[in-house]
């Protein structure tokens, strides 16, 4: 973990279990931290566009099926 401490050693110090680190390490591989909180933020960029599309898409129906019931 840091300067060749075993990792169960290093976790106990940050206080996370083996298993968080492992995800970790699966999900970032040997990323920088500030590419770490890059990613994590674009993650919820993502998030929140895809929220908006959806709110869009169905706005995009209601008003459909409004301008079908006048017609």
């Amino acid at each position: 973990m840091d300067g060749g401490k075993p990792i169960r050693e290093g976790c106990q110090e940050k206080n996370i279990s083996e298993a968080t680190y492992h995800r970790w390490r699966g999900q970032f591989g040997l990323m920088e931290v500030n590419e770490a909180r890059q990613l994590k933020e674009l993650e919820r960029e993502n998030v929140e566009l895809k929220k908006l599309l959806a709110e869009s898409l169905l706005k995009n129906r209601v008003l459909e099926a409004v301008c079908e019931k006048k017609l």
